[in-house]
């Protein structure tokens, strides 16, 4: 299994980022081809060294890498890249990893 983790910077508007990720870019990340698993955080993002510079996590998870990478570049990936500039101002960063459970 690969995972797509996104992290989300702290916006400006809390309430509109969350309606916005919630009503729109949800449904269109959850388009993306190959996606097996789609989880988000709840709750604030605490960081074990003090304040976190995250308001948001998403952990989304894909069969491999290449597949990652598939969705990514499918029409549906580009389209859910593309709403990023809609609400995701603060920054958003994506970390891809190959997993296995420990």
């Amino acid at each position: 299994m690969a995972q797509l983790v996104a992290l989300y910077k702290h916006p400006t508007d809390t309430n509109a980022f969350d309606d916005y990720y919630a009503s729109t870019h949800v449904p269109l990340a959850k388009t993306l081809p190959g996606l097996r698993r789609y989880e988000i955080s709840t709750g604030p993002v605490v960081a074990a060294s003090g304040d976190s510079p995250y308001h948001l996590v998403a952990l989304l998870q894909f069969d491999s890498l290449d597949a990652i990478q598939t969705a990514l570049g499918s029409p549906e990936g580009q389209k859910t890249a593309a709403d990023l500039a809609n609400f995701a101002q603060a920054g958003v960063e994506l970390l891809m990893f190959d997993r296995e459970d420990a």
